[in-house]
């Protein structure tokens, strides 16, 4: 039998595959699978207060892929906590995903979630919302500033979450890790736009939305790539259209150390205890004994 256990941040998980954040919930998921079998699930973003998000439309379809501009609508921290939280009961580990417009937003919810998860995701990156996400993951600078401030007020582990709507996005991991992540996630959505031709019109209220789904994932794991063998150091959660047991082997080799799974769960609920079982089936078919094995197995161009 291989061996799916990972070590990540200092904590141990049953194996790499987590849910991406946005299409998680304890509410609606967990009806349909057991997610206890997971290695982590990660929540729907949380900021200080609640959030209404975009006006609608605000999903639409494109090939391999989908646009999506919620703008992080969410209950607020406290909701959360107070109605959510306890259907997860222990089943596996925790991951919230912490929004902001300001510093200042970022800081006093991830101050709230800290002592209720088992790891915080600063989401600086989300590329359809008009303050915050957008200014933080595209500067080194303003991420620098976030991820110091978020540091201060927390313990557990703390996860950034990067954007690929930049031009290097190793300059923003390195001021991340200089600034005290202790991990990164990658990549966010890659922002795109729609148009009905026929009626000449945003296909979003938005007009612009993040694209994910089958269609991004070369970019993702070559970003993943590009990081894992750069200078930094810090362990990263691989996820960018993964839809199969072989698409999450493709993270991990890529250097990451575990992977998230997001648009293919919207699509098919149980997605995730699929490529969990697809990952386990690609392990025991080329004879990989733990996932350590996959991460050291990419055979250098000679």
């Amino acid at each position: 039998m291989s061996n799916l256990r990972i070590s990540f941040c200092g904590m141990e998980f049953k194996n790499p595959i987590f849910t991406a954040s946005g299409t998680f919930s304890a509410w609606e998921s967990g009806k349909f699978y057991d997610f206890s079998k997971l290695g982590a699930v990660t929540v729907k973003g949380l900021a200080a207060e609640p959030w209404a998000g975009n006006p609608t439309p605000r999903i639409a379809e494109t090939k391999s892929g989908m646009l999506n501009a919620i703008g992080l609508e969410n209950p607020g921290v406290d909701n959360f906590i107070q109605y959510e939280l306890p259907r997860f009961a222990g089943k596996t580990k925790i991951i919230a995903n912490v929004a902001g417009r300001s510093i200042d937003g970022y800081v006093r919810a991830a101050e709230k979630l800290n002592a209720h998860v088992d790891m915080l995701e600063l989401n600086i990156s989300c590329p359809n919302v008009s303050e915050g996400g957008i200014a933080f993951g595209t500067s080194a600078d303003m991420a620098t500033k976030a991820v110091t401030a978020v540091r201060k007020v927390v313990t557990k582990p703390l996860i950034v979450k990067l954007s690929p709507n930049v031009t290097d996005i190793v300059e923003i991991a390195k001021a991340a890790e200089a600034a005290g992540a202790d991990a990164l996630s990658m990549i966010n959505t890659i922002t795109g736009m729609r148009i009905d031709v026929k009626n000449r019109r945003h296909i979003l209220a938005n007009k612009t939305g993040g694209l994910s789904g089958p269609a991004i994932l070369p970019v993702a794991v070559r970003m993943v790539y590009q990081v894992a063998t750069s200078q930094v150091r810090l362990p990263i959660i691989g996820m960018g259209g993964i839809a199969s047991g072989t698409d999450a082997a493709e993270f991990l080799m890529a250097g990451a150390s575990a992977v998230a799974v997001g648009t293919a769960a919207l699509v098919e609920p149980t997605a995730c205890i699929r490529i969990l079982r697809e990952l386990e089936e690609f392990m025991r078919e080329y004879g990989y004994k733990d996932i350590d094995a996959i991460r050291n197995a990419l055979v250098p161009i000679s």
